[in-house]
C-alpha cells in the first residue's frame, strides 16, 4: 500500500470519526449524559466512598457518676469523632438506643469504676457496639481504645499498668464479621440491579419495535398496562433475592433472626418503589439505549447512597436528605433489621412510609406518561 492509499483510508477513517462524534455531540440530551453524571458521580465518590469517622453516634451509662469518669468522657467528647446523642439512666435504655439506631455505640461505665482507678485495679469500661455496621463498628471500637490508652498513660503511677480495660460487646454480629453486614444487604441490592433494568427497558422495547401504540389503543387503560409491566419484574426480584437469601443463610451460615413472612412483606414494598422508578425511566426513553443509559447512571448513586458499604449516617447532611427518595437505602436498611435483630414490621414502619410515599409517586407517574409522552 502506497503513501497516497494510507492518506485515503486515514481521510475515510476520520470522516466516519467526524460524523459518529457529531452524531453523539450535537444531540443537547447526549451532551448532558456524557458530562453531568460524571461530575455527580465523582462528587458523591468522593464524599460517600469513605471509611473515616466523623460523626460517631454514642449514648453514656455512666453509673460511677464520679470526676474520673467525667474525664474520661470529656476526652471522648474532645476527639471531634464522636457525637453523644444519649444520657441514660438505666440499663434497660441500652437496647432502645442500639434497636433504634440512634446510636452505634454505648459506654457503660460502673459503679466502682473511679475506685477501681484509684487504687491501681483494672477497672472495666464495656462497650457495646451495634455489629449491623460491622466496619464501623470495629473502627469506633479502635478510637475508644486509643482514646483510653491515652488516658491511662496519663494516670499518675499507672502509665503502662492499663489502669481502664476496655470490654467489647458486638449486637446483632458478634465477632464483628464484614460478611453478616454485606450479604442481608444483597438480598435486596442484587435483586433492584435487575429489577431496574428490567422495567426501565420494558416500554423502551415497545417504542422501539413499533408496538407501543398498538398496547395504547388496546382495551387495557394505562394503570393496566402498567400493572402488566410491573408483576414480572417483582417476581423476578423476589426470586433472585430468594437465591441470594439461601446463599447467605445455607452457604455462608449466616443466621437468620427474624420472620421469613416479614423479610417478604419487605422485599415486596421495596420492588414495589423500584419497578415505579424503572417504569417512568422507561416511559420517559425513547429506545432501549436511552432506557439503558438511564438506568446506569441512576444505579451508580443508587447504590453509593444505599448504605451498602458505608453508613448513611457517615455521609455528608444534605447526601443523606438526598438518600430518602432512594428505594435501596430503605430496603437494605428493612432487610438488615429483619436478618440480624428480628425487627417486627411495626419497628420497620419508618422504612415502609418513605417506600409507600416513592411507589405513590412514581407508579401514577409512569402510568400517565405512557398515555402522555409524546413519542
Amino acid at each position: 500500500m502506497n503513501v497516497d492509499s494510507i492518506s485515503a483510508v486515514a481521510w475515510r477513517v476520520m470522516a466516519l470519526v467526524r460524523k459518529e462524534l457529531l452524531a453523539v455531540l450535537t444531540d443537547p440530551a447526549n451532551r448532558l449524559i456524557l458530562i453531568v453524571p460524571v461530575l455527580l458521580q465523582s462528587l458523591i465518590f468522593g464524599y460517600v466512598a469513605t471509611y473515616d469517622l466523623s460523626n460517631v453516634p454514642y449514648a453514656v451509662l455512666d453509673e460511677s457518676r464520679s470526676s474520673t469518669s467525667v474525664r474520661l468522657l470529656q476526652d471522648l467528647d474532645g476527639t471531634g469523632v464522636f457525637r453523644r446523642v444519649a444520657t441514660l439512666a438505666s440499663e434497660a435504655e441500652i437496647r432502645e438506643v442500639v434497636d433504634a439506631e440512634k446510636a452505634l455505640m454505648v459506654v457503660r461505665i460502673p459503679p466502682d469504676f473511679e475506685r477501681r482507678v484509684l487504687d491501681g485495679d483494672a477497672a472495666p469500661l464495656q462497650l457495646i457496639l451495634d455489629g449491623r455496621n460491622s466496619t464501623t463498628a470495629a473502627s469506633a471500637g479502635g478510637y475508644v481504645q486509643a482514646v483510653v490508652d491515652r488516658f491511662n498513660a496519663d494516670l499518675p503511677g499507672a502509665a503502662g499498668t492499663g489502669a481502664i480495660r476496655v470490654e467489647a460487646r458486638a449486637w446483632f454480629n458478634p465477632n464483628l464479621e464484614t460478611r453478616w453486614n454485606f450479604m442481608p444487604a444483597l438480598v435486596a441490592s442484587l435483586s433492584m440491579l435487575q429489577t431496574l433494568l428490567l422495567t426501565a427497558l420494558s416500554i423502551a422495547r415497545e417504542r422501539e419495535q413499533g408496538t407501543f401504540d398498538q398496547l395504547l389503543v388496546t382495551p387495557l387503560s394505562p394503570a393496566e398496562i402498567m400493572v402488566g409491566k410491573a408483576v414480572p419484574p417483582i417476581l423476578i426480584g423476589l426470586l433472585q433475592s430468594t437465591l441470594v437469601l439461601l446463599v447467605t443463610r445455607f452457604w455462608f451460615h449466616i443466621p437468620m433472626t427474624g420472620s421469613l413472612a416479614t423479610l417478604y412483606v419487605a422485599l415486596l414494598a421495596f420492588l414495589v418503589a423500584g419497578v415505579g422508578v424503572g417504569l417512568s425511566i422507561s416511559a420517559l426513553s425513547a429506545n432501549m439505549q436511552q432506557g439503558m443509559l438511564y438506568a446506569f447512571v441512576l444505579l451508580m448513586p443508587m447504590m453509593l447512597l444505599s448504605g451498602l458499604t458505608t453508613p448513611v449516617g457517615n455521609m455528608p447532611e444534605i447526601l443523606q436528605i438526598a438518600t430518602c427518595v432512594n428505594p435501596l437505602r430503605f430496603g437494605i436498611d428493612m432487610v438488615r433489621r429483619i436478618y440480624l435483630e428480628g425487627a417486627g414490621l411495626r419497628i420497620l414502619l419508618p422504612d415502609f412510609l418513605p417506600l409507600l410515599a416513592i411507589s405513590a409517586v412514581s407508579l401514577p407517574g409512569a402510568a400517565w406518561l405512557f398515555r402522555n409522552r409524546l413519542v
